[in-house]
């Protein structure tokens, strides 16, 4: 983590000398009423998101220093129920449900806010927020919470949170994950960088959920930069596996140093000529990668494959020796849809190399489609050709069934754009369909019948 800048501060010390010049607080003061303390929020908290929102984009790693500064009194407890919550959201679960270590965070800002003079305002806006960090907390860590609490009022309003349903780890999780999307459009994700195998073991996770955020958002990581080369010079760190997928998803989407793009090839290079399984790891990470949120794009692979050293002959370089072929010459040609059989033969069709160059191929097939306008449906006319190729190159049931759901997605779009059912489109929309969703399995007869059968 990193200490707060200068400007960033300078303009918290702005805000906090605003709040506390008000006329808006001086009126609070006089007559504490709940209407005036909204005015307040309402007034101030957009200009303290803004800055938020600043810091997070740009530095994130100063997140957790910002949020220390926004506990000081000055600012009324203004913006402290948004922070609560952040703080619920980064903790690491387990598998039931449960942090896996005490959030000393969500302590303490919780603890100021209940040491706030204007907690009974505030509590009306952090419920469901101490709801969920309760339910994700263990039961030492909230009996020790509450046994430093003096204020029985407060102490009861806590307690009112303890709710029984979330005693099951099934509840746990609706709560959790009906919760958090309530902050998908909210950037507040930083990280811990390791120094130390014990570090990397404890901070490890979290660090790979930061990483893929920001390069699935495509921040500036400019700042992000410097931490990501001093963390791969860390030669500690280098033998531990918890670092292949680290490193992995640095090489792939943040533009490191050219020293550090040569420390990952011999990171790899040391690991397969070390380990036998090495292969088998770097495919499974990547099979994870592909099947997260994060897009691995042609530059992606371009950046992994010039990490990977070729002179190497194992799977992994074959697998981007193959995907060279496909970025340059597009995976619409001949040649690559070629190329891509000839490789896929090679594995078992359930191996997970077949796994990934599957993914790689589906994510192509999903952009090209997802981008694709109604006015350009001739195109898909057109695309469909390849779908098929893929489809009888690698004969499995799943990406089939992905393909029919891209391709089910664009229909019912074109179906929307062109209701006219007497018109040119939508004659050349049913023909192409009703003979190649039929033919592809992707709808029986009756099916299409039911498609495009007019409606009394």
């Amino acid at each position: 983590m990193e200490a707060l800048s200068a400007n960033y501060k300078n303009h918290l010390e702005q805000l906090k000398a605003a709040i506390q010049n008000s006329d808006i607080l001086a009126a609070y003061l006089e007559d504490e009423s709940e209407e005036v303390y909204k005015s307040m929020v309402d007034t101030f908290e957009p200009h303290i998101l803004e800055l938020y929102t600043l810091v997070a984009d740009k530095n994130p790693l100063q997140l957790i220093a910002l949020e220390k500064e926004l506990l000081d009194e000055g600012f009324e407890g203004l913006f402290l129920p948004r922070i609560l919550g952040y703080s619920v959201l980064r903790g690491e679960l387990d598998h039931n449900y449960k942090y896996k270590r005490p959030q000393d965070h969500f302590k303490n800002i919780l603890s100021t806010i209940c040491e706030s003079t204007n907690f009974d305002f505030i509590k009306l806006r952090i419920g469901q927020t101490v709801q969920v960090g309760f339910a994700l907390s263990s039961d030492i860590w909230l009996t020790n919470f509450m046994e430093h609490l003096t204020n029985k009022r407060v102490k009861s309003f806590l307690n009112i949170q303890k709710l029984d349903k979330f005693r099951e780890a099934s509840q746990r999780k609706i709560g959790y994950d009906s919760y958090k999307k309530q902050f998908q459009n909210q950037n507040y994700v930083t990280a811990d960088f390791p120094k130390t195998v014990s570090d990397l073991k404890i901070f490890g996770s979290s660090l790979i959920s930061f990483l893929l955020y920001r390069a699935n958002w495509k921040f500036d990581n400019s700042n992000v930069l410097p931490y990501l080369d001093h963390l791969i010079d860390n030669t500690s760190l280098h033998n531990d596996q918890d670092f292949l997928e680290i490193i992995m998803i640095t090489g792939m989407f943040y533009d490191v140093s050219a020293s550090s793009q040569k420390t990952i090839t011999s990171i790899f290079d040391k690991l397969r000529k070390e380990d036998e399984s090495f292969s088998t790891k770097y495919f499974e990470h990547l099979l994870k990668l592909y099947r997260s949120e994060v897009e691995i794009t042609p530059d992606a692979d371009k950046r992994m494959s010039k990490i990977i050293n070729k002179k190497v002959k194992d799977d992994v370089s074959a697998y981007y020796s193959l995907m060279e072929v496909v970025h340059t010459k597009g995976y619409v040609h001949e040649d690559t849809i070629k190329s891509v059989k000839g490789y896929y033969d090679l594995h078992k069709g359930l191996s997970i190399e077949n796994e990934c160059i599957r993914e790689s191929i589906f994510g192509y097939c999903e952009s090209f489609l997802n981008n694709l306008d109604t006015d350009s449906y001739h195109e898909y006319f057109e695309i469909n050709k390849v779908f098929v190729s893929y489809i009888h190159t690698f004969y499995n049931q799943k990406f089939n069934q992905n393909i029919k759901d891209l391709s089910l997605a664009y229909l019912s779009k074109l179906l929307i754009a062109y209701p006219d059912k007497r018109g040119r489109d939508y004659q050349d929309i049913k023909k192409f369909v009703t003979n190649t969703f039929l033919d592809l399995g992707f709808k029986s007869e009756k099916e299409l019948l039911e498609i495009f059968k007019t409606k009394k």
